[in-house]
């Protein structure tokens, strides 16, 4: 299973990005998918998560800022990033949790990276 994320770039303080990262391969389901983010000298951290129910989990640092959505149909998942600041600055990494018919494993993307500067 591959995970190609891709979205990221430089904006500006208070501007938005939007990420979007596809899972490849053998793939029965997938559960989770989700958003990490890692900045340097910091631990990754969960920024975003959501079921493949739809229910969501978020960072409090990114509660009403960010948005996780998923497409089912293409194993892809969002995120959108709004009101960003320099503490978003990261790299941003995406996981998924999937099953393929015997095991569920969690796979992670390479990263992209974000830096929100003026």
């Amino acid at each position: 299973v591959q995970l190609q994320a891709s979205g990221g770039g430089l904006v500006q303080p208070g501007g938005s990005l939007r990420l979007s990262c596809a899972a490849s391969g053998t793939i029965f389901s997938i559960n989770v998918m989700g958003w990490y983010r890692q900045a340097l000298g910091k631990q990754r951290e969960l920024v975003a998560s959501i079921t493949s129910g739809g229910v969501t989990n978020y960072a409090d640092s990114v509660k009403g800022r960010f948005t996780i959505s998923r497409d089912k149909t293409k194993n892809t998942v969002y995120l959108q990033m709004s009101s960003l600041n320099p503490e978003d600055t990261a790299v941003y990494l995406c996981a998924a949790d999937v099953f393929d018919r015997v095991v569920i494993t969690k796979h992670w993307g390479r990263g992209t990276l974000v830096t929100v500067s003026s």
